[in-house]
């Protein structure tokens, strides 16, 4: 009975441990957005550090959108913060809104 709840309480700890990696990778960044490309589904961010993007320093760089309507709701000048996650294929903005 003491190992099935060892084994319970084990499998519960890894379940949170995976949940908050996952909450950290979708942390915000702030940034601003500097080019929007909507033929290639592109948009180029100036951002601080991207610490859930393993980026210590500040950079431009651009970003695949995960859905090419986040690129209506910006514009060029605007105060971003955003979401991204990296993949294969590189970096791809999974959220993003103006920022207050």
């Amino acid at each position: 009975m003491n190992r099935m709840i060892h084994l319970a309480g084990a499998g519960l700890l890894t379940l949170a441990l995976s949940l908050g990696a996952a909450l950290a990778q979708a942390a915000d960044i702030n940034g601003e957005v500097k080019k929007i490309d909507e033929g290639a589904g592109k948009i180029t961010l100036k951002h601080g550090p991207a610490k859930s993007l393993g980026m210590e320093e500040p950079m431009a760089m651009v970003y695949r959108v995960k859905d090419p309507a986040l690129l209506k709701q910006v514009k060029v000048g605007d105060k971003v913060r955003f979401e991204a996650q990296e993949g294969d294929g590189g970096y791809t903005v999974t959220a993003i809104q103006k920022a207050k």
